[in-house]
């Protein structure tokens, strides 16, 4: 039995997007990658390929690396000149074009570099795994497999994992266990079939909701509000997202599909040629990287005018911001009121919904046994929030299955195997799932994993309430858990931190607060703070800061350890969460910042205090009282934030100690690892004291303001904010260079924090946030 190898190195054949984005998420993972192409004609580099596309990645947004150092990881080269180099590599990965005889040609090249037991795989989405193999050999055969990544492959958490009969146990769970782990993937095995199970699926929905936009005769904008949020898809929509992925894409993907599936396959009801389309492609409209797609920005006379293309004329026109009642309907009755919404547009919702999630059912076992991991498919690989099966839920599977009987259409066997039942229900505390052979098991989860929504099954919360709740996880360890809208922060979630410092202080060895919403935090809920400003209500504002201060100083020098576990955006308040925990336990798309400048205020609940601690505490910065001044107010001032837990960290967000979990499914199983870890022998931190620069850096930071003003890339109201923040970081308006304590610049921040509030411009800008999500610049 060949042994397979641990993988520590790698390598990917074929430097374009997707074979570059695979090489980058590699080195995410922090594991040395060789980037190989062909050999350019004409280039004065033989590697030319290879080495632009790392320059490409260095420069791309949203960015691939989630470092920029990363890219010191890869190695580039051609596959004419130093094939060798996959001599000592653990796992090849080929992203080549997709035909056939060059993916063979180069799978023979391979074979004679490799070392025994090393592993190769496909990235193709369109050739059989069977047909890739023919003539290989069984030692080949029995090393190689097909990984489906999706683009980009740093964010898109899916990975579809195809084998054959020949492909060795060892060599699937080595790159399962990697891919989880390492690369962060939930990884879902397909069936050796037509565009495995995401590309099937996504692809017949893509084109039967054009099919049906056009047949129907609704506008794009009416298709992307009836398809997009109603339906638990992202508010691009159909017409959206083919923007963004690229028009020019489509036809090819379209076609390969079409020349694989057998006649009498669902999706040649729709595949049919688009002349406006085909047109708007040899137009130059292939989306977002061309001239613009269904949707274009106008800029013509200076302006932004967003426009949308007539599916009828071939037009362009001010695109439409529809009020559709059977959206409405959606939003009070749930899915089954929209596609039951008399009018075109729930007989369109109808058409595309009851198509796709037929289908969908059509295709089980034919396409995967697991009806689980079809839904986890359609999550991850199309960002879709509920999954076809569990869609079919939300309609009722025996109503849906009634008005296909009813309207002459096939029902799915699966369908009717179903039956008056659900395709998930909850038995013996734990999520079920019905199977092909028509029973129920449990959902799986792959070892080491714990979820917060599984115990919610199994256990009632500590302590609750509207906004909060706190969770046994097991060990000793409890569990805060946010659940307002956005996960914002207010009054029920200040009180609940207090109470569960004192639950846990009684009973538990830990706490950690994570959740499992989209964004750990996006801060201070802003309109409890603008309502009172508005009316001038300060003891308000001054009762509201303080909460949050104490509640925060409560945190940090509680009698255990406190992990803050974030994923997502993690933003001012938020960020000062994890400025005040012991630790924190990121998941590496952890988008943490102090934004508070943005919206004309300064931070208000230590974010300041901290930021200057933690400065004054790197041993990698210059000593004296200016340089973490100065270094804290460059991070507050600008409201940057980082794109990824990494940048975090060289942000002094996170600490340098602190690790980072690539799967989102493992965080709060590494969160209470890290607890526990903490709670032996734990003593609570010392009160500290730092030495503040005074009026010469307060001077010397309004300076840099000016300038920037004078550059016109500071507005007078930025001046106002950057003057006070200047201020609490310098001391306030003492005289010379002073020593304070942590109260003292709490105070320093409530002061600056109120007098900001109260001003018309700062309030503009909290109104204007609150109305559109975007900063206003005054």
């Amino acid at each position: 039995m060949r042994e397979t190898p641990e993988i520590r190195k790698a390598a990917v054949l074929g430097a374009g997007v997707m074979g570059a984005g695979i090489a980058a998420h590699m080195t995410n993972a922090g594991i040395p990658v060789v980037l190989l192409d062909i050999v350019p004609e004409g280039a004065d580099s033989r590697s030319a390929i290879a080495e632009g596309a790392v320059r490409k990645l260095l420069k791309a947004d949203p960015a691939p690396l989630t470092d920029k150092r990363n890219a010191r990881l890869i190695t580039t080269s051609n596959i004419e000149d130093h094939l060798d180099l996959l001599a000592d590599c653990d796992w090849i990965v080929e992203a080549v074009i997709e035909r056939l005889d060059v993916k063979q040609s180069l799978y023979k090249q391979i074979d004679k570099v490799r070392k025994p037991g090393s592993i190769v795989s496909s990235n193709t989405s369109t050739l059989p795994l069977e047909v890739l193999t023919r003539g290989m050999g069984g030692k080949f055969a029995g090393d190689f497999l097909i990984t489906h990544f999706f683009n980009p492959p740093r964010y898109m958490r899916l990975l579809e994992i195809v084998t054959g009969d020949a492909t060795r146990a060892a060599a699937t769970s080595a790159i399962r266990r990697f891919a989880d782990n390492r690369l962060g993937k939930s990884v879902v095995d397909c069936k050796d079939t037509p565009g495995f199970i995401a590309n099937r699926i996504g692809t017949f929905w893509l084109q039967c909701s054009v099919a049906e936009a056009m047949d129907s005769g609704l506008g794009v904008e009416e298709a992307d509000a009836v398809i997009g949020r109603p339906m638990g898809i992202p508010k691009t929509g159909v017409f959206g997202l083919l923007d963004l992925v690229g028009l020019d894409l489509m036809p090819h993907v379209l076609k390969s599909l079409a020349d694989a599936l057998p006649p009498g396959d669902a999706f040649h009801e729709y595949y049919r040629p688009t002349p406006l389309i085909e047109k708007m492609i040899a137009d130059g409209y292939t989306g977002r990287k061309g001239k613009g797609g269904f949707y274009r920005l106008n800029t013509s006379g200076g302006g932004r005018v967003k426009e949308a293309i007539d599916l009828k004329t071939g037009e362009y026109r001010t695109a439409a911001r529809p009020k559709l009642a059977a959206v409405a309907a959606a939003k009070k009755g749930g899915l089954r009121a929209l596609v039951e919404h008399p009018g075109k547009e729930g007989g369109y919702a109808w058409k595309v919904l009851s198509s796709t999630l037929g289908y969908a059912a059509s295709l089980v076992p034919e396409i995967a046994d697991d009806i689980a991991a079809v839904d986890e498919a359609m999550r991850l690989g199309y960002n879709w929030k509920f999954g076809p099966f569990e869609l079919i839920d939300k309609l009722g599977a025996a109503w849906f299955a009634d008005r296909l009987k009813t309207e002459g259409r096939q029902v799915p066997r699966l369908l009717e195997q179903v039956g008056g039942g659900t395709f998930y229900r909850i038995g013996d505390a734990k999520r079920q799932v019905f199977t092909t052979q028509g029973t129920y098991e449990d959902v799986p989860r792959p070892d080491g994993v714990l979820m917060l929504s599984d115990i919610k099954l199994r256990a009632r919360p500590l302590a609750g309430n509207r906004s909060a709740s706190l969770w046994d996880v097991g060990d000793g360890v409890a569990c805060l858990e946010f659940h307002s809208k956005m996960n914002s922060l207010n009054p029920f979630i200040l009180s609940m931190i207090h109470k569960s410092i004192g639950v846990v202080g009684k009973d538990y060895k830990a706490l950690v607060i994570y959740n499992e919403g989209s964004n750990f935090s996006v801060g201070a809920n802003l309109a409890l703070l603008a309502v009172p400003a508005m009316l001038r209500l300060g003891f308000v504002i001054s009762w509201m800061v303080a909460k949050g201060q104490k509640a925060y100083m409560a945190l940090k020098y509680a009698p255990f350890p406190v992990v803050a576990a974030p994923s997502g955006m993690a933003l001012g308040g938020g960020c000062e969460i994890l400025l005040h925990s012991d630790a924190v336990q990121p998941h590496v798309e952890t988008y943490a910042g102090l934004v508070e400048t943005a919206v004309g205020i300064v931070p208000g609940w230590g974010g300041c205090k901290e930021m200057l601690l933690r400065w004054a505490a790197n041993p990698k910065a210059p000593r004296g009282p200016m340089p973490p001044a100065v270094k804290a107010f460059e991070t507050i001032s600008m409201a940057k934030v980082a794109k990824s837990a990494e940048e975090a960290r060289s942000l002094l967000f996170i600490g340098a100690g602190d690790g980072v979990t690539m799967n989102r499914y493992r965080l709060l199983a590494d969160a209470k690892a890290r607890a526990l870890g903490l709670a032996e022998g734990y003593t609570p931190p010392e009160p500290v004291e730092i030495t503040l620069p005074g009026p010469s850096a307060r001077t010397a930071m309004e300076m840099a303001v000016r300038d920037f003003r004078k550059q016109g890339l500071a507005t007078p109201h930025d001046a106002v904010v950057a003057g006070a923040l200047a201020m609490v970081l310098s001391g306030g308006d003492t005289d010379l260079t002073q020593t304070v304590s942590e109260d003292d610049l709490l105070g320093l921040e409530r002061r600056s924090f109120r007098k900001l509030i109260g001003t018309s411009a700062t309030l503009a800008r909290v109104r204007h946030m609150l109305k559109t999500g975007k900063p206003l610049r005054n």
